[in-house]
């Protein structure tokens, strides 16, 4: 069965949302809930929630859990996001084109 790389991508990070979670991790390696939310004031706590649980699934970002008081979880990016930072540089190049 022929899978489209461009529709596979789109699977997994298509939409309003992921790749600029992706850039806000990339930027500062871990970051909690709190500190997303923050850094991107237009999404939702609960959409930014359901954004995070998508991505653990495909293996995206690493969700760590922390059993203190008070109980804080950490994202950061796994080895499969990470190589997506070429292609922002590359992205970043083609919307400064002029």
């Amino acid at each position: 069965m022929f899978k489209c790389y461009v529709s596979q991508f789109n699977k997994m990070v298509g939409g309003k949302w992921k790749l600029l979670i992706i850039e806000r991790l990339r930027k500062r390696d871990v970051m909690r809930f709190g500190q997303l939310a923050a850094s991107i004031p237009e999404i939702s706590r609960k959409v930014l929630s359901n954004q995070l649980k998508s991505m653990e699934k495909d293996k995206l970002i690493i969700r760590k859990q922390y059993n203190k008081i008070p109980p804080h979880v950490e994202y950061s990016l796994t080895d499969k996001s990470k190589r997506l930072c070429n292609v922002f540089k590359t992205i970043d190049e083609w919307v400064n084109y002029e």
